[in-house]
Parts: C-alpha cells; structure tokens; sequence
C-alpha cells in the first residue's frame, strides 16, 4: 500500500517522484525536460508514464511505499492518484490520460467519447482547488512553497477524487460553472465566426475568434502543434508557447522556442497604441507575447484569457500574422524538429544568426 508524502520528506524512505524531480528517488515519473523517467516509461504526460508503470510492476523503484509531487496540478495529482489507487487506476486509464492531457496541454478531442467526463473531472479538480485552497502559482503570493503548501492539497483530493471518477455526477456543483463557461466557448470555436489556420512547418495555429475564450475551447483543436497566436475583434492579439515545448514531449518531434525579443521589437517598431509588446521568457510554462500595459503575474498568465486584460492594437490581424509566420519561417530554417531538447540546446537555437 503507497501512501503520499510532502516532497521535503522524499529523502526519508524510498520515494516515488511524479511529475517532478528530484535527487535521491527511488523513482522517477515525469515527462519534464531532462527528468529521469526509464525510457520504456517516457509518455507526454506524467500521469501517462504512471499508467505505463502499472502496466510494467517490474520496473526499478516502483515497489518504494512513498510517492510525491513538488506542486499540485491535473497531471501531477492523477499520476500520485493512480500510484495510490492502481487497480482503479487502470480501469480508467483511457479517462485519465484524457484528464491528464487537457489538464497540462489544455488540448480536447470533442470526437473522443469519453471528452465530456475528462473535462467535467477536470472542472471539478479546478473548482474545488480554488474554493479550497488558492488557485495554481498562488502559494508565493501567500508567502508559502509550493512544494510545501500543495501537500495540502494532495491530502484533501486524493481520498475524495474515486468517488468523482466513478460519477461524476456527485461533483456537479462544483464543475458545472467552468463546464457551462468551457461548452459556450466550444460552441464559438466550432461557429462560422471562427476561422483556424494552420502552418505545420512551424507548428502554429492561428484561432481568429471575436472573444477571448478559456483555454479548454481555445487551444482544443491545437494537438500536434506548439504554438497558438490567437486574433480577437478589436484588434486585440495573444501569442503563445503551449506547455508542450517545456515537457519532453514523447509522441511527436518539436521544434525548440526561440526567444521571443526580436519579434517584440518588429512590432514595437511598427505599432502606434500606447501600449507595448511584452514577453516572457522560454523557460516559463507558457511564454505569452502581447501587448501589455504591465507585466502580467503567474497567475495571471495561467489564467484563462478572458480572465485578463487584452489591448488593442494599431496593427491590423492580417499584418500581424504576416509578421509572426515569417519570423518563424526565417528563424527556424534549417531546424529539423526531434525529441529530447536540452535547455542548453534550445538556447543554442535561439542564439542570434551572423
């Protein structure tokens, strides 16, 4: 029987690590860039490498009774659920890697037949986190650790999610708010009054919608591309890095981030708002570039984007698209996508041209 521990004491008996790492583990189970994982085990989400243990009960490690998590989150909470709870586990598999994936990449495939429970679990898990405790990178604004306050979390949820699982309908006054939210938004993305354009050559989607909408309908139809630049009404833009470029993504090659300063300057240069275009850096979870009148918080940048400010632009959707695809275009020619990037490789990338 597994039982879960707060990550400052993973040192203290043999330990299983779930999306996290850590010296000194019996075991490691996550899909983050560099992290240990046994390659037989390598999956894109973390809970899917957990899945995949239970499936291989010989594998090195796994018989450690202790597993945790440096912070709380969809991915992380089902992989130390599923450790906890494995026969349960594995006859949910398919539903958990679907909670999994639309909880970490916010990607949902509306044809799977098993889309609507993965999103009404993950509304719950949302729900519930924020009613309960602070909402996800809320810790330091509470002067706590992550690591520290999201074992609070983990002992709150993982005696109360199985019940959830097996009907979801006991948590329907929880979901149901972000559900309704994310179903409406569903509804915009699939009307004539969206257009979706792809470039697969740099893996970016553009999703040109009249609203910001939540990432659960925004980034659903993106799988199998890493960036979405998304054009609202109003002359109001958000480019993003999807979390699947800061993973070691397993199913598919990528191309590395590029940083994002030059593209900035292009468009500072030719925009007249009184605004200014902002970045964040390639090693953040999701890099947003936008017009900004200050830079917005981790919580705000894990927000949805209807929950934040948009500005308007001077510059008009065509041309700011045009600008994007052939900064792309030009900067990773000659890059060939692969798996297993290094940080140190993907700043390598992003290192000037002569």
């Amino acid at each position: 029987m597994k039982s879960f521990v707060p990550f400052a004491q993973l040192r203290r008996q043999p330990t299983i690590v779930v999306d996290s790492t850590a010296n000194g583990a019996a075991l490691v189970l996550a899909h983050w860039r560099g992290a240990p994982t046994p390659p037989a085990l390598r999956d894109d989400t973390s809970a899917g490498s957990v899945l995949r243990a239970l499936h291989a009960p010989a594998t090195p490690g796994l018989t450690a009774a202790a597993v945790t998590a440096n912070h709380f989150d969809v991915d992380g909470f089902v992989g130390v659920w599923s450790l906890l709870h494995p026969a349960l586990a594995l006859r949910h598999e398919p539903l958990l890697r679907l909670v999994a994936t639309l909880g970490d990449f916010r990607e949902l495939d509306l044809t799977d037949p098993l889309a609507d429970e993965a999103l009404k679990l993950v509304c719950w898990l949302n729900a519930e986190e924020k009613a309960r405790f602070y909402e996800p990178f809320g810790a330091p604004a509470r002067r706590r650790r992550e690591d520290e306050a999201s074992a609070e979390k983990f002992a709150w949820f993982l005696p109360a999610f199985g019940a959830v699982l097996e009907n979801p309908e006991t948590g329907r006054a929880a979901w149901e708010p972000e559900y309704a939210r994310v179903q409406q938004a569903q509804l915009v993305m699939q009307s004539p009054a969206t257009h979706i354009r792809r470039y697969p050559e740099i893996g970016l989607v553009v999703v040109e919608t009249p609203e910001p909408l939540p990432y659960y309908a925004l980034f659903g139809p993106t799988a199998g591309f890493d960036m979405v630049l998304s054009l609202y009404d109003g002359q109001r833009y958000e480019f993003e890095y999807k979390y699947t470029t800061w993973i070691d993504l397993e199913s598919r090659a990528t191309l590395p981030r590029l940083p994002l300063q030059e593209l900035a300057a292009r468009l500072n240069h030719q925009e007249t708002a009184p605004e200014r275009w902002t970045f964040d850096g390639i090693t953040d979870t999701g890099p947003l570039l936008r017009l900004g009148g200050h830079s917005l918080s981790k919580v705000q940048r894990y927000a949805d984007p209807d929950q934040r400010p948009i500005y308007a632009s001077s510059i008009s959707p065509h041309e700011l698209e045009a600008e994007v695809v052939a900064f792309f275009r030009a900067r990773y020619a000659g890059l060939v996508p692969r798996k297993r990037w290094t940080w140190a490789d993907i700043r390598a990338a992003g290192e000037p041209r002569g």
